[in-house]
Order: C-alpha cells, then sequence, then structure tokens
C-alpha cells in the first residue's frame, strides 16, 4: 500500500474512531463510573475486537450480506436489541458502583470485542475501510489496514474513558451519576439513529 494511501487511511481512522458513537458512548460511561485502570480491558477489546473484525471483513465475511441479503435485516435488529439492552443497564447502573465490593461490574475484554459485531458504527467503519482502502481483499492490504486502525484506535477511544474520568470528579453525588448514567444511556439510544432510519 503506498504512503499516501496510508496516510489517508490513518485519518480516516483517526476521525471514526475519536468521533461519538457507541463504543466511545459506553468508555465514557465506564470511566465515570469504574475509573481508567478497570476499564482497560473494554478498551483493549474495543481496540483489538475492531482490528480483528477488519480482517474478518477483510477476507470474506461482508460476503455473506451480499449472497443472503435478509443477513444484513437481521443483522441490524439484533443491533437494535443489543444496544436498547445496554442502554437499559447503563441507566439503571447503580450509583454506588465505586463502593467497595460492587455489584456492577465494567464490560470484560471478550464481551467489548464480541460488542463490535452487533455495532452498527463499527460495521460502517470496517465495510468502508476495506472497501476503500483494501479493495482487492488482498491479505496484505487488509492486514495493513487492520494495523494502521489497531494503532490509532486504541488511544483515540481511551480519550473518551480519561474525558469520563474527569467528569466522575464533578458527579461524587448518586443523584449527578444517575442523571449521568440515564443521559449516556439516552445517547446510545440515539446513536442507532442512522440504523433505524437509513
Amino acid at each position: 500500500m503506498q504512503q499516501e494511501l496510508i496516510a489517508a487511511l490513518a485519518l480516516y481512522a483517526f476521525v471514526t474512531s475519536i468521533t461519538p458513537g457507541p463504543n466511545n458512548v459506553m468508555l465514557m460511561t465506564s470511566g465515570v463510573n469504574f475509573g481508567f485502570r478497570r476499564t482497560i480491558p473494554h478498551m483493549l477489546g474495543v481496540g483489538i475486537g475492531f482490528a480483528v473484525m477488519i480482517i474478518a471483513v477483510g477476507t470474506g465475511v461482508a460476503g455473506i450480506f451480499y449472497s443472503w441479503p435478509p443477513a444484513q435485516e437481521i443483522l441490524r435488529a439484533l443491533s437494535i436489541a443489543y444496544l436498547c439492552w445496554l442502554a437499559w443497564k447503563i441507566a439503571t447502573q447503580p450509583t454506588d458502583a465505586l463502593a467497595p465490593g460492587e455489584a456492577a461490574r465494567p464490560m470484560t475484554f471478550l464481551q467489548a470485542a464480541a460488542f463490535q459485531w452487533v455495532n452498527p458504527k463499527a460495521w460502517t467503519m470496517a465495510l468502508t475501510s476495506v472497501s476503500v482502502y483494501a479493495p482487492d481483499q488482498g491479505i496484505r492490504n487488509v492486514l495493513v489496514v487492520a494495523l494502521v486502525f489497531g494503532a490509532i484506535n486504541l488511544p483515540a477511544v481511551s480519550s473518551w474513558t480519561l474525558i469520563g474520568l474527569n467528569i466522575s470528579r464533578l458527579l461524587g453525588n448518586p443523584r449527578h451519576l444517575r442523571a449521568f448514567n440515564v443521559a449516556m444511556a439516552v445517547l446510545l439510544v440515539l446513536s442507532l439513529y442512522p440504523v433505524i432510519w437509513p
């Protein structure tokens, strides 16, 4: 892949990774509720899980959508249902989550990696990056796309956890934390707008 193309890919990876979406809303919420250190597995799951998704899409998984169109509608329904369930969990998150012996837990590495497969923004990013930057679907180019995203995505999404960590200092009152969690749940549902009304 030419250097100019890699530079354009890096810019695309940065812009799409840093802008709001389900992953970033959930990471900011996790930063508020659990802190940076406990959110590290979630961040790694997003970064590594998305790179693996790009490799899978680039090596043929996207072909399922072309050979069996109902797969798109099934994925859309699963995405909407799962994101609404996550929004409910965020909205009803215990406000004493930072207390010792808490019942609430941050998302694990595997949960975050698996989430990429029902994340509408992740699908859009993966399909677009492969079709634009590795249109021949050659394994070398697909791996370059995955590596560039892997290098850029993790620092970009980590910044949302840091934002959440800084916001948490303002949310010592359980009522304020509850209001924040409800607001983040609403934003997560609103992120479904392009999926529900394409």
